[in-house]
């Protein structure tokens, strides 16, 4: 039998206008404008979505003999005699549906960085604008893979007069050298250690007096997950039936899918919504949506039997 599902969702605008920094901000640059937060996106569309479900077919108690059999085989321990001699007293047949929702989403956030300047090229305001965060290049992962990459943000860069740390002194305050204590010499030598300056180099600068700053881009992706299967047999858990593969009838895959309506199971039906309303307004609050992809499977076919057994002894 053939089932169609549609439904109407609000219309949306994905224009999102942010702005990044184009010079550093005076003090010692520990908020970015334009990279403290990442904008929203989100919205939907109208669409009719067909979804063919595929009866689940009878099992027969030759067929329920031969899974039983098979699962006595990879137990060592057990006997195939009792499952061989069974009689079944009664084969009640179920169709068991798994939803299952995944969000691939990507989040950026900037935060000023430091590195010791060593005379290296400096990439800074000179050679152009800093870029907004969404308009900085990153090559992106396989979809629904977690992944983190940083991209240091072009023309951020600029080297500081002074070391903020030491004061351009190059030098820890109030931190003699542990190797001679300050008096230079170690025996009749210069103290290598601190190479007779008798305090410790600047963990900041290196000892180099000047630091050039940076944005840094941390770029995150993620797959969200959310899945439900309705609580039909309770004295067999629902967690086993996750390793269940079963049978895809239907995946939705698009930017945003939409929620499953008119489905005989409104358990199904009232979830789909709730987890699609859920991802919609959780993940677009602090990130971008890439992907989502919607599986919706029936373990209760012919690849992954589910077996209860009513016999006697």
């Amino acid at each position: 039998w053939l089932c169609s599902f549609s439904l109407s969702v609000g219309e949306f605008d994905p224009d999102m206008p942010e702005e990044g920094p184009t010079e550093p901000p005076p003090g010692w640059l520990d908020n970015v404008s334009g990279y403290e937060e990442v904008p929203s996106d989100g919205g939907g569309y109208q669409q009719q979505v067909l979804c063919t479900c595929y009866m689940v077919p009878t099992v027969s108690e030759d067929m329920a003999r031969e899974a039983l059999l098979q699962f006595v085989g990879k137990k060592w321990t057990y006997s195939r005699k009792p499952a061989r001699d069974l009689i079944f007293k009664d084969l009640k047949p179920l169709t068991v549906y798994r939803y299952r929702l995944e969000t691939f989403t990507e989040s950026r956030s900037g935060s000023w960085e430091f590195e010791p300047y060593t005379g290296q090229s400096v990439d800074g305001p000179q050679y152009g604008s800093c870029p907004p965060p969404w308009d900085v290049m990153a090559e992106i992962p396989p979809r629904f893979t977690d992944h983190t990459q940083k991209v240091r943000v072009p023309h951020s860069s600029f080297v500081k007069t002074r070391c903020g740390f030491c004061y351009g002194s190059g030098r820890s305050r109030n931190k003699p050298c542990s190797s001679c204590h300050g008096c230079k010499r170690c025996f009749s030598s210069g103290c290598s250690i601190c190479h007779a300056k008798g305090h410790r180099e600047c963990p900041s600068c290196h000892g180099l007096k000047y630091l050039m700053h940076y944005i840094l881009l941390t770029i995150t992706w993620k797959n969200h997950v959310s899945e439900f299967i309705p609580d039909r047999i309770p004295e067999f858990p629902v967690k086993k039936f996750g390793k269940v593969s079963g049978d895809p009838f239907f995946v939705d895959e698009s930017v945003l899918v939409y929620p499953i309506v008119g489905f005989p199971d409104q358990d199904i039906c009232r979830e789909s919504r709730r987890v699609t309303e859920e991802h919609l307004n959780k993940f677009t609050s602090v990130s971008r949506i890439l992907q989502q992809v919607s599986p919706f499977v029936c373990v209760g076919s012919s690849a992954d039997w589910c077996i209860f057994l009513c016999h006697s002894f």
